[in-house]
């Protein structure tokens, strides 16, 4: 009897969260599809019924995180009404640079878990991320004023923040080196949501300056 739709959808969940897990601990070159589909606990067999190659599953993956993250999870099961963009934004800041996200291996974001990975993967994957990025993106954007001028520096300024706070935190074993890079990314990002003027001067000097003309020479008299 063949399987259902819906059990072929669960295994397939299960691959994606399994290879998910596994990309985040190992690399995609540390990771092989035997190991993806024990720890799934289906044999190698079944695991070309549902993907091509290991980089059309990696590219999953990645895309996966959008529904599958913490943050998705919390809303999904608050069962309360969706916060408003600016609460939303906030809520998203404040749990990415947490201490739960940073100790949860299996569950931490592609885009500062798997970023030299997928910068040497092919084109699925770096779509699936960059998707990622604007998915992340449209979050910060809806809680901006329509009409601000400089909303898409700040955007793109928040992001950079809970990315890139995050990518040096995994790196240092010195805790108070990884608080104090987390808490700095996050009082800067929540200014650049709230428009405050420390914001507004990280909006600025990110911008590229023009250079000064040099003095022209004095004439002779």
């Amino acid at each position: 009897m063949p399987y259902t739709a819906e059990h072929k959808a669960r295994t397939r969940a299960r691959i994606v969260m399994a290879a998910r897990q596994l990309f985040n601990r190992h690399g995609f070159e540390g990771v092989s599809i035997d190991q993806i589909m024990a720890r799934a606990r289906l044999t190698r067999g079944g695991f070309y019924n549902h993907f091509a190659s290991k980089d059309a599953l990696y590219a999953e993956a990645v895309h996966s995180f959008a529904t599958c993250s913490p943050f998705a999870i919390r809303l999904a099961r608050s069962g309360r009404p969706m916060p408003a963009p600016r609460r939303l934004a906030r809520m998203l800041v404040e749990l990415y640079l947490s201490d739960e996200i940073l100790d949860d291996i299996d569950q931490q974001c592609p885009l500062y878990a798997l970023p030299s990975d997928v910068a040497r993967a092919g084109l699925k994957p770096q779509r699936a991320y960059t998707e990622l990025i604007r998915s992340m993106s449209a979050v910060y954007r809806n809680a901006i004023p329509a009409g601000a001028a400089d909303a898409e520096h700040r955007v793109q300024l928040i992001v950079t923040l809970c990315v890139g706070g995050m990518v040096l935190a995994r790196t240092t074993s010195d805790p108070e080196l990884r608080r104090s890079l987390r808490a700095n990314a996050r009082s800067q990002a929540l200014a650049l949501l709230d428009g405050v003027a420390a914001a507004r001067s990280a909006v600025a000097d990110s911008r590229p300056r023009s250079r000064a003309r040099p003095a022209s020479p004095p004439r002779a008299s």
